[in-house]
């Protein structure tokens, strides 16, 4: 059977009912011969097959030169897991003028909103506060107040400043917190823009009282936040490692935890799903949470939305809006695991 404008749809480990709503699953519908894959991987021969005919690809299919030669009708790779991996050439995509985009910034406001939440939680000792008082170790008052302190007014540090830790500036604005920066790929004029001051690594360890890490991992930055410079954090402070735990020496950031010089809370892990033995679980001062600040239904379904939005304008041959386009410098560099599960 011959095909016309062919939507390749590989989008696991997500699924179409996953990241859809009706409404946007009948303008999807709209866009073109869907090729849907969605209990495995598209089979390469499946791909091979439909690149001369194909106009879009949703998912992480690998598109490697040799496929990109092949695909001469090829406009845009949405990638919606939301990970861009090095699976595809980058370079040969910009210069064919092929739109290779990710709708990661759908996740941005929960995951701020959970990071809040959990800031505010280490710095009042709520979950602490919790679970002593349902084993009968409670205090009351000013002794129940002992090592707490108010996020209200204190020094937060934001390691990365991409979209997240934008959107978690923004919700902080009420409370009157000076905010520092580090992000090594971002101007000046730009942070300051936001209201907050650019400085280098050491300097916000040490000045900031609740610690941000928002920073994606990249060949350049994996493990940089290790033993020496947890050190470096006052003592009692909060850390919250909030975006890929690639980035920190894991075992040192517990140690830290665990003797007290930190509280820490974090949503990732160097092995996702913890096993069940993992001594993470048992550490003092660590609150945990499963991977799962992102994982709403309404993020997840405006990647849907920012991705069905984007593919109408590029073939109408205008540029995209909402996602945001990987730029071969930068996503080579990129190192996070694929997810294996959402």
């Amino acid at each position: 059977m011959a095909l016309g404008n062919v939507v390749l749809v590989d989008p696991l480990p997500r699924t179409l009912d996953l990241i859809m709503d009706a409404p946007t699953r009948a303008r999807f519908e709209r866009l073109g011969e869907l090729v849907i894959s969605e209990d495995r991987p598209m089979p390469d021969e499946t791909i091979d097959r439909l690149l001369p005919d194909t106009v879009l690809v949703i998912g992480q299919t690998a598109m490697p030169k040799a496929r990109l030669d092949r695909a001469p009708n090829l406009r845009a790779i949405f990638n919606v897991e939301t990970n861009l991996l090095p699976n595809i050439d980058y370079a040969a995509c910009q210069a064919r003028g092929i739109w290779v985009l990710t709708p990661a910034s759908a996740f941005a406001a929960p995951v701020a909103e959970a990071a809040l939440a959990m800031a505010i939680d280490l710095a009042r000792g709520i979950t602490q506060a919790d679970r002593a008082m349902r084993d009968g170790s409670e205090s009351y008052g000013l002794a129940g107040n002992t090592g707490t302190f108010r996020f209200a007014g204190s020094t937060v540090g934001l390691i990365g400043f991409g979209d997240l830790g934008r959107e978690f500036r923004r919700l902080i604005m009420p409370f009157d917190n000076e905010v520092l920066v580090h992000d090594p790929w971002l101007p000046d004029d730009l942070i300051r823009r936001h209201h907050a001051e650019p400085v280098g690594l050491d300097d916000l360890l040490r000045r900031a009282r609740v610690i941000l890490i928002f920073a994606t991992v990249t060949s350049d930055n994996q493990g940089f936040l290790g033993a020496r410079e947890f050190a470096l954090i006052q003592p009692g402070s909060a850390v919250l490692l909030m975006s890929r735990a690639g980035v920190v020496d894991f075992p040192a950031f517990l140690a830290a935890v665990e003797s007290g010089h930190i509280r820490a809370a974090t949503d990732v892990f160097p092995e996702e799903p913890v096993p069940a033995d993992d001594p993470v679980r048992r550490i003092p001062g660590l609150l945990l949470s499963a991977h799962r600040t992102g994982g709403t239904v309404d993020a997840l379904h405006a990647i849907g939305r920012m991705t069905v939005a984007d593919a109408e304008l590029i073939l109408r041959g205008l540029p995209p809006q909402l996602c945001r386009r990987a730029d071969p410098g930068v996503a080579e560099r990129l190192r996070s695991k694929p997810i294996a599960i959402t």
